[in-house]
């Protein structure tokens, strides 16, 4: 969620991941081969395995329990200061909406190429499938599609994305987006609490701000490891609140010159501070 709407910008476009993946192709194209960058870990080692990002409960957050509350408030804390990541455990979503997000979600990428094609990136647009921040035919690219779309509020969906997606997809991320932007007040506004802030004023900066939709999807690779499925990188927003849709280990942070694989707990958030709130 950003406290301010700011000018996305635009992007070159490029070449769907998935369909190149589905080519059964044997090696990678020079373009995604990514020399120019560390590659994460594989497998951990006794360094990573031992560092494991912080879990919160957003329930003890929420608890009349003095104690309770003080204690998940300092994990709090410190989870954002040290880390700048956490996963939520509790964090009041339904279970049966994630999980028809996540199906819905896995379907939409499913679907012909065609049918996504109506979805694609305009010249000198952020939104829709395509790659973000591609500024020339040089560049090196994710092994990764994505989805991008503003969410909320409702008046700022372009008309050709969020009010075009299929049915039920459309409904599901509508109910979604909304239990998500409270979701993300309840956590910036115990961020405050946890530094003594005034509330006041993380709901005049945040209230009614934009939130935006990424959907990421990395197709299967012959040489995963020439590739990285996506630059390493901060978040610009004040908040991430990460879904994955299965549980392979795929997101890692760096941390003590060290990239530790977070390893999703079921039915949890991965939670990302952003540059905004750092800053």
């Amino acid at each position: 969620m950003d406290g301010n709407l700011t000018k996305l910008g635009g992007s070159l476009l490029v070449p769907s991941v998935q369909e190149l993946a589905e080519e059964t192709i044997t090696e990678v194209p020079p373009r995604y081969v990514r020399s120019d960058q560390d590659h994460p870990v594989i497998h951990d080692d006794l360094g990573t395995s031992l560092l494991q990002v912080p879990v919160i409960d957003l329930n003890k957050l929420l608890s009349s329990n003095d104690n309770s509350l003080e204690s998940e408030l300092e994990n709090l804390h410190v989870a954002c200061r040290d880390w700048g990541f956490f996963q939520l455990i509790n964090h009041g979503v339904s279970c049966s909406l994630v999980e028809e997000v996540k199906l819905e979600i896995e379907e939409f990428f499913k679907l012909p190429m065609e049918e996504k094609r109506t979805f694609w990136q305009e010249e000198g647009d952020v939104e829709g499938f395509g790659q973000s921040f591609v500024v020339s035919e040089e560049q090196k690219l994710d092994w990764a599609d994505r989805f991008y779309m503003v969410s909320l509020p409702r008046h700022l969906r372009k008309p050709r994305l969020f009010p075009m997606l299929p049915s039920p997809f459309r409904d599901v991320l509508d109910k979604y987006s909304t239990e998500l932007r409270d979701l993300a007040m309840k956590i910036l506004l115990l961020i405050a609490k946890a530094l003594k802030m005034d509330t006041k004023e993380v709901i005049e900066l945040f209230d009614g701000g934009r939130q935006a939709l990424r959907m990421n999807y990395y197709p299967p690779c012959p040489r995963p490891e020439l590739v990285i499925g996506l630059t390493p990188h901060s978040d610009a927003s004040a908040l991430t609140i990460l879904l994955q849709v299965n549980e392979m280990e795929g997101l890692q942070i760096k941390k003590e010159d060290k990239w530790i694989p977070i390893k999703p707990l079921p039915d949890a958030f991965i939670v990302n501070v952003g540059d905004i709130l750092e800053h």
